[in-house]
């Protein structure tokens, strides 16, 4: 983490900063000319580590993203380090930290439709690849959008490749909210 941001958003993973940066650029913000910066912490087990480094330097913005299955991680770090108390998911969005419904990639399928997902698939050549996975025994019959967030999450080329492509197939008016909510929270 460099020594000058203003503000830190503090997400799991790449596939994470991927999207949000994509985001942002799509509602036409520019994260690093106002201060922002976006850490992946390299998974959820890492935010009381960053977080208490970060509470500790003081003097910047924090606000967070984080997939469902880590939420409590991410609100006792929060409570931890005296950032919140008590907190719920309403709290933790207070302060700034928003949770995935399921995870990203569940995020980016509501946000379009399973759909509108199928494509952005058929447009990168490969809706075909995503017909053969449908068609595994252990995902035949499956919701599609279960099949899409297995399929998009199961290679990180895909992991990486697909946010932004997903975030571009957006309406103006259509809101992921947590990933909105995180931008909204370290707005300039």
């Amino acid at each position: 983490m460099s020594e000058g941001p203003r503000a830190v958003v503090l997400v799991e993973g790449i596939s994470d900063r991927i999207a949000v940066e994509a985001l942002a650029a799509r509602r036409g913000l520019d994260l690093a000319g106002d201060g922002v910066e976006i850490v992946p912490i390299g998974g959820a087990q890492a935010i009381g580590r960053v977080l208490d480094e970060l509470v500790s330097a003081g003097g910047r913005r924090l606000a967070g993203l984080c997939d469902a299955a880590e939420e409590p991680d991410f609100r006792r770090a929060l409570e931890r380090t005296g950032l919140g108390a008590g907190l719920d998911r309403a709290g933790m969005e207070r302060l700034g930290f928003f949770v995935c419904v399921e995870n990203l990639e569940d995020e980016l399928i509501r946000g379009l439709g399973a759909a509108r997902v199928e494509e952005v698939l058929a447009h990168e050549g490969d809706l075909e690849t995503f017909r053969t996975f449908q068609n595994q025994p252990a995902w035949r019959g499956r919701p599609v959008e279960a099949q899409l967030r297995r399929w998009l999450h199961a290679a990180d080329r895909r992991n990486s490749r697909y946010p932004p492509l997903l975030i571009e197939a957006l309406e103006e008016t259509d809101v992921l909210r947590p990933l909105d909510g995180v931008l909204a929270a370290v707005a300039a």
